[in-house]
């Protein structure tokens, strides 16, 4: 055998009619022919932002998946799994981010000669990014009315509005152990999107003030800034994508373009976590 070949063992399957093979456990003949281009005739950067989009709502399912777990198990006191869960969203969100590299080398030429054909279809129409912002806190009982015609993405996301958020699961964990977390928040109607509350800062004052006695508090806390700080991240290398793609156009959904997407950075999921910072030194 020549020596820059590689023998194939003995003991290497390679008989698929009963034994289960890569390609059907993955289901490959499925998602490697789920790439439809609508240009006409097709543009070869079509798949590029098909890819793009698709691998995206791939990663945003199992986001999804993780942050269901996670809010199971601050519902159970069981913080340590729930810690390891938003470790593994982080993980995923950085792909996600570093993914718009990929999208960024399509020059506007190149977008202009096939996104006519994209018609009213965008990314602001993904049921899963909207789901993910609603198990964040970021709950928008209007955005329901997108998916009138879907009914199991409006099933999703009526799920998602209703069940407590992973901040809301965070609380009422931080108020079983100890907290003096104000006794509104622990009631409140999860369904409308959270709003800073001023007494809540105190308690966050009070377990960054003692890190060692408050040290699983405190690390959940850094691990929710971390989520929010990547979500930004995101958001905002999704706008500069767009910027140098289109320009100021307006989205091919009907959004401003742009300008839609800078207003999203002002959107906080956990207020109180940023508020404490100004407060963490300051003598009282």
């Amino acid at each position: 055998m020549h020596p820059g070949v590689r023998p194939i063992e003995d003991s290497v399957v390679r008989d698929f009619k009963v034994n289960l093979s890569y390609g059907r456990y993955l289901h490959l003949d499925e998602l490697l022919n789920a790439q439809h281009p609508v240009s006409v005739p097709e543009h070869h950067d079509e798949l590029l932002f098909i890819l793009q989009h698709q691998t995206s709502e791939l990663w945003l399912k199992l986001v999804l998946h993780e942050l269901r777990e996670v809010t199971r198990r601050l519902a159970k006191d069981d913080l340590r799994p729930a810690l390891k869960g938003l470790a593994r969203v982080k993980h995923i969100q950085r792909t996600l981010t570093e993914q718009w590299s990929v999208l960024a080398t399509l020059t506007p030429s190149e977008y202009a000669e096939f996104r006519s054909f994209l018609g009213t279809s965008s990314g602001f129409q993904s049921y899963q990014y909207r789901a993910v912002e609603f198990m964040l806190g970021n709950k928008d009982r209007r955005m329901l009315a997108l998916f009138n015609d879907d009914e199991a993405a409006r099933e999703m996301l009526v799920e998602a509005l209703e069940t407590p958020s992973v901040y809301d699961e965070f609380l009422r964990y931080l108020h079983r152990h100890g907290h003096d977390v104000p006794v509104e928040l622990l009631h409140r109607d999860v369904t409308l999107p959270y709003r800073f509350n001023d007494d809540l800062v105190p308690v966050f004052v009070n377990i960054y003030s003692d890190t060692e006695k408050h040290w699983e508090a405190y690390e959940a806390c850094e691990e929710l800034v971390d989520i929010e700080e990547n979500f930004q991240l995101w958001r905002f290398r999704h706008l500069k994508t767009v910027e140098r793609t289109i320009g100021f156009k307006r989205g091919t959904g009907g959004s401003s373009g742009v300008d839609f997407l800078r207003k999203a950075l002002d959107l906080t999921f956990f207020p109180e976590l940023y508020a404490v910072r100004t407060e963490i030194g300051v003598p009282r």
